[in-house]
């Protein structure tokens, strides 16, 4: 979460060009979004395995994700005008277009009554998130926008556990058995291999790897007790 901050002020100041970032987590780990102050009580007490389930905020908004079996995104990109949900269909074709390239369809969701008080990024889809034909969520995004400067993150579903997500939010996963079947025959590798392709179609650009100095690593090391939660009932 320092990182991708740090790379957004990065670009804000003209010292990096756009960014398109894909990584995912060591151990299973809850991402509340920035503004979410609210979660049930059984979180501070959730253990993953024999051990306290590490719990971070975002910088960017929405609400919890669990981040287990997924592969996150991050993109940091400048000067787009218009509503946000305007800039949110323009940052998500590439999306789109990966998935399609994948074998699966995507279609932006569509809030439900009551979505603002559910504490899972997965329990509701909104019109920045993308799902597929049958309504499946298959990826939660979220936006921090500074000036002209926007991060958008987000979670993509790869191979999560319905019994650890059960657990934690205390309801079915919602993923119907044809999308997840289809997502077991696809590798985390052949995702971000689409992915990068569809970008540089969709945006006309060259990606070019971008290796951190010894020095910007202490920087965002520095800054990384900042993300961290301890969730208390």
């Amino acid at each position: 979460m320092a990182l991708d901050e740090w790379l957004l002020e990065q670009h804000r100041a003209g010292k990096i060009p756009p960014v398109l970032r894909f990584y995912s987590w060591s151990r299973p780990t809850l991402s509340l979004g920035y503004h979410q102050k609210n979660w049930p009580p059984h979180w501070s007490k959730l253990t993953v395995p024999e051990q306290p389930l590490d719990v971070v905020r975002r910088p960017s908004g929405g609400r919890a994700v669990l981040h287990q079996g997924d592969l996150t995104y991050a993109l940091v990109i400048s000067g787009l005008s218009g509503k946000r949900s305007q800039i949110y269909g323009s940052l998500c074709q590439f999306l789109i277009e990966g998935w399609r390239s994948l074998g699966i369809a995507l279609q932006f969701g569509q809030a439900r009554r009551g979505y603002i008080h559910n504490p899972n990024c997965f329990g509701t889809a909104t019109a920045a998130d993308l799902v597929t034909l049958d309504g499946s969520k298959l990826i939660g995004s979220a936006q921090l926008k500074r000036d002209r400067t926007i991060l958008q993150h987000g979670s993509m579903r790869l191979n999560p556990d319905p019994e650890l997500f059960s657990q934690v939010f205390q309801v079915p996963i919602n993923l119907s058995n044809n999308v997840r079947q289809s997502l077991l025959s696809i590798s985390r590798e052949e995702a971000i291999a689409a992915l990068r392709q569809a970008a540089c179609e969709i945006f006309d650009v060259t990606l070019t790897p971008y290796e951190l100095t010894p020095q910007e690593w202490e920087t965002i090391y520095a800054r990384a007790s900042r993300y961290a939660v301890t969730l208390t009932t």
